[in-house]
């Protein structure tokens, strides 16, 4: 039972996640809605707007007049879950992750010929689950609320008008909340205690990137995404009559969390006035996620058990997502977009758990653009989802058994508007 508490604690809610929000492991792709058009291919290399503080910040030399760039996107989630469930009973009906909104902010002005400047507020990380108190997973992860919010300051410098590089720092908050069901020995499967944690931490990363006209209409870009530092602090709060005259008592929390850095190489070739086309490809280093291991402040009389220190196995791999995608420019005032993306899930089947049912993803986008004058833009995308059907089997001592089949699709769309001075 102490060790079910413990591995119902915040390090679980904020690594071990789930990836219905259209990116591998626990990452968004939600950053830019003329992106999401085109699969986000040529994340790196088109800078179509100011959200290219995020795609790669070397792009700002582009953008030869002052903007900014605000939108958001919704995510509906849909998930079928079939099988057994838990020996301690519970309905399967799937559907725990709620609408989502992810929104994003970026404002770029240019001071001469070579120099940029800008900054961008985004959701680069995140999810919500919430399975419900009847759920056959609920001692295994009944509800998650984790999400990342990054400041971005940023300057790029174009040495002329072939090569031009960008580089942010990235001012990293996350927060999480998590709540668990725990197994009452006396009753299994009824008169459940529950364990809820949450917690916090702010770190530092950046960005950089470089973009290279390679031809009169080709573009190369690479961006480098670094891996954040997080040492979260909170408290974990348990009821349960089976810690006697600590039960309903708040336990100090500490966790050591690394969010991975990624590497982002994409191509932009303007096919003729009319067409472009855009690939892509990103590779993540997810396998910085081997375990997750909790650190909790308790009394001296538990000091030494396993209340105190948890370890619990992830082993997650790195990855890779590649897409290509087209826009076809049908006027002065429409451009229509296309794309398709293929995502590895990092989880494998021995430790994959309810928090993590994801499987290997593609995904088919849609988008346009139109430009009522020269100074305002309006974007809208649209993108659907869906995973290899995954099994997760799942045996402990303290929580039973779990086996289920996940059927994951979602839908996503988003629309931002770009407005320029």
């Amino acid at each position: 039972m102490k060790k079910a508490m413990l591995k119902t604690s915040l390090g679980v809610a904020v690594a071990v996640a789930s990836s219905q929000l259209l990116a591998s492991g626990f990452a968004l792709n939600e950053q830019s809605i003329s992106g999401m058009g085109t699969g986000f291919a040529g994340r790196s290399s088109s800078a179509e707007d100011a959200s290219t503080v995020f795609g790669n910040p070397a792009g700002m030399s582009r953008l030869k007049r002052e903007q900014f760039t605000v939108g958001g996107a919704a995510v509906i989630a849909k998930t079928d879950i079939s099988g057994p469930g838990s020996n301690l009973g519970g309905e399967t009906d799937g559907d725990m992750v709620p609408t989502v909104g992810v929104p994003m902010g970026y404002y770029v002005k240019p001071l001469d010929d070579h120099w940029s400047v800008g900054f961008g507020v985004y959701v680069p990380f995140g999810l919500v689950t919430d399975y419900g108190s009847d759920d056959a997973a609920r001692y295994w992860g009944k509800k998650s609320h984790v999400q990342v919010i990054t400041f971005q300051p940023t300057v790029s410098y174009a040495f002329n008008d072939k090569v031009s590089i960008g580089f942010g720092p990235t001012i990293n908050r996350i927060e999480g909340e998590l709540g668990s069901s725990l197994i009452n020995p006396f009753s299994p499967g009824s008169n459940d205690g529950e364990v809820k944690i949450k917690g916090d931490d702010t770190a530092v990363g950046y960005n950089i990137g470089i973009l290279v006209q390679a031809t009169d209409r080709t573009r190369v870009g690479l961006t480098y995404h670094s891996m954040v530092d997080y040492k979260l602090e909170g408290k974990t709060r348990v009821s349960t009559p089976l810690i006697g005259p600590y039960d309903g008592s708040k336990f100090d929390a500490t966790l050591k969390i690394k969010t991975p850095e990624s590497i982002d190489l994409s191509v932009t070739h303007e096919l003729d006035d009319h067409w472009t086309l855009y690939a892509g490809s990103t590779w993540t280093r997810w396998s910085r996620l081997e375990n997750i291991t909790v650190q909790n402040d308790v009394p001296a009389l538990l000091q030494g058990s396993a209340f105190e220190t948890i370890t619990e196995e992830q082993n997650w791999h790195d990855t890779w997502a590649h897409a290509i995608g087209a826009s076809y420019r049908v006027n002065k005032e429409w451009v229509l977009r296309t794309g398709f993306t293929v995502d590895q899930s990092p989880t494998n089947n021995t430790d994959r758990s309810p928090r993590i049912p994801t499987g290997d993803r593609k995904v088919f986008s849609l988008g346009a653009g139109w430009s009522p004058n020269d100074d305002m833009t309006i974007d809208v995308a649209y993108s659907y989802l869906w995973e290899e059907d995954t099994k997760v089997n799942q045996v402990s001592s303290t929580k039973g058994s779990y086996q289920a089949k996940y059927e994951n699709s979602a839908h996503g769309i988003g629309a931002s508007l770009t407005y320029r001075f």
